[in-house]
């Protein structure tokens, strides 16, 4: 072992790299950063060869002076932190802290004119290669500042062999602006390789929530833009806002789950635990909601210096951060009510309308076909209600619906068409009701809507009394680890609350005496483990519940109206009436929807009309 000794500052410079540049989207999120930081409207960015080759970011901010360019390109220099109170951090990163490193390992190239700069100064230019300092050269430049980074990682070769290949690393760069437009929306950006621009954001108008909403739209979709629902809540100091999906729009993975910690885009698996806890009673365990939730935090609640790159944060108090999202996005799917979204619609038209793909009527060659049920997915029977209906007319197809009852228009049901979900027609294939609306009709999955109303009558119920236990006959011993035991016994009371009685057993066990009756004959041993490996990783007693919620839905599910059963006109009248009073009932337990509404417009439109 040699004596301690300073390591060269080419050295240190590219250790500093390793930390914070990682791969070419890397360079892109902390010189994007530094751009926002100094006030841009404007980004530009340009990647060529994936990053590899060069990056080119141009932006519209206040640019540097010649005395602040040769001091942003040293290390630990920065504009943003005031003082040296490194709690108070607002800004996204630390200018001299991005610019040396990505220097240290690339031949980077500053050009840049500050604001205040009159007439009679110019731009000023700087070179840095593999960590060596030019000098200042003036330069021709509107106000702002471009960056232009080529031959990354030149200097440490052994990192280009790690690098994938360019469109993986070109895909990635959009990842990172993405999130950082959807956290700056009044801010344009564009993303280009040199020939082409992929991305393309313009600056979003209008005040902040409004402006994000067209931001998240431009990025997640337009579905998204039309079924989002506006998350508002503030607690001691805290602010969430941004908005949540409805449960029937949902992915297979968390990819468009976003949170963004005071303008900043963090991952942290609060959020993920927090978004299921949420959403536990609305969609299937292994589907996932699409949401954008933006935290305003004092900055002495949060550290934002635990991860090198700053991806991750660490709050003060993660309770309190985790129950506020939980209870604002409980809060704003209650408030939803019925509602189910647009793209249960969307999906159901596109699929009657594929078969009138050979051209708008009175164009040369349109013959009209009857659309193919069977092809295009729309739920059975439909074809044989529409001849269903024209029978009184004609008297020549009775027996053309044999599937499909068709009830007379009692006097009152007109009344009923006023309601949200209309006044009920008929009944298809025993499952299939179809209600007719002032604006045109509804077609509603009989077994799904009923699921969900037992499912909340059962939710009610349990608020209402406490969880009923049963005792074990004889004590379920289980055998973990003693740091499991400890964080089983630190909650133990939670768990009583919940009906599950426990203790601990011995330095490596806990004994289970009594259980929720809920749960009949359950996998005890399965059910601990399982609190005891989520106590682990989100640190929250959520998994009883999550159980609990699981267990009711399957009793929900096996006591609702099945596929098969005959309602009557006014059975089903009634169930209409009910899910417009019963909160969710726009989808099932799982996630699914419970019924499609089709407006009168839309359906003239399908058989040309309009």
């Amino acid at each position: 072992m040699g004596r301690i000794r300073r390591l060269p500052d080419g050295l240190v410079n590219r250790i500093a790299a390793g930390e914070v540049v990682e791969r070419p989207a890397s360079a892109v999120k902390e010189l994007v950063e530094n751009a926002l930081d100094a006030g841009a409207t404007r980004i530009d960015i340009v990647m060529r060869d994936g990053g590899r080759t060069a990056i080119s970011i141009t932006d519209n901010g206040i640019g540097m002076t010649r005395e602040e360019l040769e001091i942003a390109v040293e290390r630990h220099a920065t504009s943003k932190l005031k003082g040296e109170d490194l709690t108070n951090i607002m800004s996204l990163g630390f200018r001299g802290e991005a610019l040396p490193s990505i220097g240290a390992v690339s031949r980077m190239t500053i050009t840049t004119r500050a604001a205040a700069a009159g007439p009679e100064y110019s731009a000023w230019s700087l070179s840095v290669e593999g960590g060596r300092v030019g000098v200042a050269e003036p330069a021709a430049l509107g106000q702002g500042t471009r960056i232009e980074v080529r031959d990354l990682f030149y200097a440490t070769p052994a990192r280009l062999k790690f690098l994938k290949a360019a469109r993986t690393e070109y895909s990635h760069a959009v990842d990172v602006i993405e999130r950082l437009a959807m956290a700056h929306p009044h801010v344009a950006f564009s993303l280009g390789d040199g020939t082409r621009t992929s991305l393309r954001l313009n600056e979003a108008t209008g005040d902040l929530f409004e402006a994000r909403l067209v931001r998240l739209g431009a990025v997640m979709g337009r579905d998204f833009e039309d079924n989002a629902l506006p998350i508002e809540a503030e607690r001691e100091g805290i602010r969430l806002s941004g908005y949540a999906g409805l449960p029937t729009i949902n992915k297979r993975t968390t990819s468009h789950q976003f949170l963004f910690v005071n303008g900043r885009p963090v991952r942290d698996k609060l959020l993920y635990g927090a978004v299921r806890g949420a959403y536990m009673d609305f969609i299937s365990h292994d589907r996932h909601p699409m949401l954008a939730l933006f935290l305003d935090v004092p900055p002495e609640a949060v550290d934002v210096n635990v991860h090198p790159a700053k991806t991750e944060v660490r709050f003060r108090e993660p309770g309190l951060v985790r129950g506020l999202i939980v209870g604002a996005l409980k809060h704003a799917l209650t408030a939803a009510g019925h509602r189910a979204s647009t793209t249960v619609s969307n999906a159901a038209l596109g699929a009657l309308g594929r078969s009138a793909e050979q051209g708008p009527p009175g164009t040369p060659g349109y013959q009209w076909q009857p659309p193919s049920y069977s092809q295009t997915g729309a739920p059975r029977g439909m074809a044989e209600a529409a001849m269903a209906y024209q029978a009184p007319i004609g008297g020549m197809m009775e027996d053309s619906a044999p599937q499909a009852r068709v009830e007379t228009h009692a006097p009152e049901s007109a009344a009923l068409q006023n309601h949200p979900l209309g006044a009920a027609r008929t009944q298809l294939h025993e499952n299939y009701i179809v209600a007719q609306t002032g604006e045109g009709m509804v077609i509603v999955d009989q077994h799904a809507a009923h699921e969900r109303l037992v499912y909340e009558r059962m939710k009610k119920a349990l608020e209402a009394d406490s969880i009923k236990r049963q005792m074990l006959l004889i004590p379920e011993v289980v055998e973990l680890d003693e740091g499991a035991v400890d964080r089983l016994g630190a909650r133990a009371e939670e768990f009583a609350e919940l009906g599950l009685v426990l203790e601990p057993f011995g330095a490596g066990a806990v004994v289970v005496r009594e259980v929720p009756a809920l749960m009949g004959e359950a996998d005890v041993q399965g059910l601990v483990r399982d609190l005891a490996e989520e106590l682990t990783e989100f640190g929250e007693a959520m998994a009883l519940k999550d159980r609990l919620a699981h267990i009711c839905g399957t009793i929900a599910c096996h006591g609702s109206v099945r596929s098969g059963r005959r309602l009557t006109v006014e059975e089903m009248n009634a169930l209409l009436r009910e899910m417009e009073a019963t909160p969710h009932s726009g989808q099932c337990n799982h996630g699914r929807p419970t019924y499609v509404s089709l407006s009168l417009n839309d359906i003239e439109k399908l058989f040309g009309r309009r």
